[in-house]
C-alpha cells in the first residue's frame, strides 16, 4: 500500500508541475541559439509584420525573434480611432516604453540586425523604442522594415536610430502582407546584405 501511495504522490506531482513547465518554456522559446550572421528582429501587433519578418528570414537563412509584449495588445487597444486607446496614449507619450516578456537575445553573434514593426501615427511602437535602447547594437549593420497600408516611413528610423545611439543604419523601406520573399531578399541585397 505504501508503494502505491508513493507512485501516486510522484504522479501528482509531475502532472502539477506541467502549467509550470509550459509557462517556463514559453519564456525561454525567445532565447535562440545563432545560425547565421543576420538576425531579423520584429514586433507584430496583427500578424502583418510577422508574415513579413518570417518571409526575410526564410529568404536570408537569418535566425528570427519576436519582440512579445508583456502585456498583450487588445483590439480595443489597437483601435486608432479612439484617443483613448493603448496604442493612442503610447504614442503620445515619447516616454512609453511598454515592457518586453522574458530575456533579450545577445545580439553578440549576429553582425546584421534587421529591425521590423508596423507604423502607427507615422512612428515606431514605444516597444520597439525599449528594444533598441536595451539591446547593444555597437558594431551592427542594422536595417528597419515596417509594415503599412500607406504610410510612410515618418521619423521612425531616424528616432530609433537616436535612442539606439550605436550601429550602422541603413535605409528602411515600407511592405505589406502582399510582399514576397523575393522582393525581402531583393531589398537586402540592394543594401549589400547577403546570406
Amino acid at each position: 500500500m505504501k508503494k502505491i501511495s508513493a507512485v501516486l504522490f510522484a504522479l501528482i506531482l509531475t502532472l502539477s508541475s506541467l502549467p509550470m513547465a509550459a509557462a517556463e518554456e514559453e519564456t525561454v522559446q525567445q532565447i535562440i541559439e545563432p545560425t547565421s550572421h543576420i538576425l531579423v528582429v520584429y514586433f507584430s501587433a496583427t500578424g502583418t509584420t510577422r508574415g513579413v519578418a518570417e518571409k526575410l528570414a526564410e529568404g536570408l537563412s537569418a535566425d528570427l525573434y519576436e519582440i512579445v509584449p508583456e502585456e498583450p495588445y487588445t483590439d480595443a487597444d489597437l483601435n486608432w480611432n479612439d484617443s483613448r486607446s493603448r496604442t493612442s496614449i503610447e504614442t503620445d507619450d515619447p516616454s512609453c516604453r511598454p515592457a518586453i516578456a522574458g530575456e533579450l537575445p545577445d545580439l553578440a553573434p549576429w553582425d546584421t540586425v534587421f529591425i521590423g514593426y508596423p507604423i502607427w501615427w507615422g512612428d515606431t511602437p514605444r516597444i520597439v523604442s525599449n528594444f533598441v535602447e536595451q539591446a547593444d547594437l555597437t558594431g551592427k549593420t542594422l536595417a528597419v522594415f515596417f509594415t503599412s497600408g500607406s504610410s510612410g516611413l515618418g521619423n521612425s528610423m531616424k528616432h530609433l536610430e537616436q535612442q539606439s545611439e550605436a550601429g550602422t543604419w541603413l535605409e528602411g523601406r515600407r511592405f505589406t502582407s502582399r510582399t514576397t520573399a523575393e522582393e525581402l531578399v531583393n531589398w537586402a541585397r540592394s543594401l549589400g546584405i547577403e546570406p
